[in-house]
């Protein structure tokens, strides 16, 4: 059973999305405080956090930025807050997804379902095509051929075939492959993605399967076929 944690100080609120995530089959804790979300965190297992984004304690936004510190765990980020939802949707928060309120607990639901539907894992294709990555000698595979890639390139594709069709921004790829925080060029990042997707594409030709987005990032389409 997947568990959601909903970080909520409406306390009637909190516990309509209690019972509608656990009539549609999930488990749920809630926590009213923004002073108890990380210290829960690092004790206990979420497979999704419903964040609010005016919390006591400590700020919803505060909140999201220091569990991204740790965990991937999935974020929706709550707001009654307009004037918050460019900030939200701008990848550097690290939030999956957002809800104004008010909204209905059956969008709630859908929301929760769409982003762990979204972020799962992509199950191996069954093709000639399909790519195969070996974190223990940093090579893919593809079509019985295989190329070798730097650490960086290879955390890279990595980072973005878990999640496909996610757009990730340059910033969200250096808080990924950078943990330490060192200072690095959004540049850096582009041109180690120019050199992964070129050895990609001597892998798969006439297959392109790291796609650029213009002013937001990049994103991985499974290869066709």
């Amino acid at each position: 059973m997947k568990q959601i944690l909903i970080v909520e100080d409406e306390a009637k609120l909190a516990q309509l999305e209690a019972d509608y995530l656990h009539a549609a089959g999930f488990g749920s804790t809630i926590l009213s405080d923004g002073l108890e979300v990380v210290p829960w965190l690092r004790l206990h297992r979420a497979d999704l956090v419903l964040l609010d984004l005016m919390l006591p304690g400590r700020d919803g936004l505060e909140l999201c930025r220091e569990i991204r510190a740790f965990s991937a765990v999935p974020i929706i980020m709550v707001t009654a807050r307009i004037e918050e939802i460019d900030r939200l949707l701008g990848l550097e928060l690290g939030a999956d997804d957002y809800i104004c309120k008010p909204f209905s607990p059956r969008e709630v639901i859908a929301r929760v379902k769409a982003v762990l539907r979204r972020l799962q894992p992509p199950k191996p294709e069954p093709t000639e095509h399909a790519l195969m990555l070996d974190s223990s000698c940093f090579r893919v595979r593809a079509g019985g051929r295989e190329t070798e890639l730097t650490v960086v390139e290879f955390e890279l594709l990595q980072a973005l075939y878990r999640q496909p069709g996610r757009i990730l921004s340059r910033q969200r790829l250096m808080d990924l492959i950078y943990p330490d925080q060192r200072i690095v060029s959004d540049r850096t990042i582009d041109s180690h993605i120019k050199k992964l997707r070129k050895k990609l594409a001597e892998l798969l030709p006439g297959t392109e399967v790291v796609h650029s987005v213009y002013g937001a990032g990049y994103r991985y389409e499974p290869p066709a076929g």
